[in-house]
């Protein structure tokens, strides 16, 4: 090959430069198989144990199924009776109120205890386990464990309440008290959303805290003008996660008040949806029935997760984000 071929070959638009894209186009073609090779168990399990269940409770929600005989296609008889039936009535009601109570209770407990253990220094780590490990606890336990310490005659919160001559309510038997001591209860398992707010406290530039100590600001002032607006973005994550939690409430509150054959009259206190929903698909084997309910969950969590989004476009900042 002469000195003139050779040049002609490199020049860009020549047969080099479509030799080199060839090459290019193979190898992003070998790592994208390779990345879908990889990642093949996670998509298989996720069409086998999540797509298609979703699919499929569809369909069961226009049937009148009971596990034992064929699917019955009814139509929308079953999203016609939600609106008939009191007990979903009830259950919407316990798990809105115990979602609108409890969120901003743990979001704010969880900013607290986060800004306490920012200025812990060196026990802060100490600190951090100890928040953490009750998130290990097994919801099971969670709920034997509320009836143990809300217990009316003998539960230790009441007997605490007793040392400063207040008569502690009847927590798990009074329909008034139910839910209020199931919102306290739930505050057992914040060390995971402190750890994460932690975190975010961790990225806050010192730099803004000395500026606005030089103007005279205080704690409060630069907890609300700075340490807030910085960690938005994370406080509207743990505040969207736990609103979705709420609604989905159902071991704790199982396990205290439907799981041991319990029958006192604080059992429609404690009627959360997804309770509900349970007892209709795996009690009384109304599968159908059970999926309609599924689906106006879903609606509904949606419904609150798109507000907000919306909402949060006004209130969370991030940082580099161009307005």
């Amino acid at each position: 090959m002469t000195a003139l071929s050779r040049t002609q070959v490199n020049a860009p638009g020549t047969l080099g430069d479509d030799r080199a894209a060839r090459a290019r186009r193979i190898g992003r073609r070998r790592e994208t198989r390779a990345a879908l090779l990889f990642i093949s168990p996670w998509i298989i399990g996720f069409f086998v144990f999540t797509a298609w269940p979703i699919i499929y409770s569809a369909y069961l929600s226009l049937t009148d199924y009971d596990v034992i005989n064929d699917p019955n296609y009814v139509g929308f008889e079953n999203y016609e009776e939600l609106f008939r039936d009191p007990d979903v009535g009830l259950a919407l009601w316990n798990t809105f109120f115990f979602t609108v109570i409890q969120v901003p209770i743990y979001v704010i407990v969880s900013l607290a205890l986060a800004l306490l253990l920012d200025k812990a220094g060196r026990a802060s780590g100490f600190f951090r386990t100890a928040f953490f490990l009750p998130k290990m606890t097994p919801p099971v336990a969670v709920g034997i464990l509320l009836l143990l310490l809300f217990n009316g005659q003998s539960g230790l919160i009441n007997e605490a309440l007793g040392w400063f001559g207040i008569d502690g309510p009847a927590w798990t038997t009074d329909p008034d008290w139910v839910k209020p001591g199931l919102i306290l209860m739930s505050l057992w398992s914040v060390g995971a959303s402190v750890i994460i707010l932690l975190a975010a406290l961790r990225n806050v530039p010192q730099e803004l805290y000395d500026s606005a100590r030089v103007d005279g600001a205080n704690w409060w002032q630069q907890t609300r003008k700075i340490t807030v607006p910085m960690i938005s973005g994370a406080l509207f994550f743990i505040f969207i996660v736990n609103t979705i939690a709420g609604f989905q409430t159902f071991t704790e509150a199982y396990t205290a008040y439907f799981g041991s054959g319990n029958t006192t009259y604080s059992n429609d206190a404690a009627l959360f949806y997804v309770i509900y929903l349970f007892r209709q698909a795996f009690e009384f084997l109304n599968m159908g029935y059970a999926s309609a309910l599924a689906w106006l969950l879903f609606v509904i969590i949606m419904i609150f997760t798109a507000i907000q989004i919306k909402v949060s476009r006004r209130f969370v900042y991030y940082e580099g984000e161009q307005r």
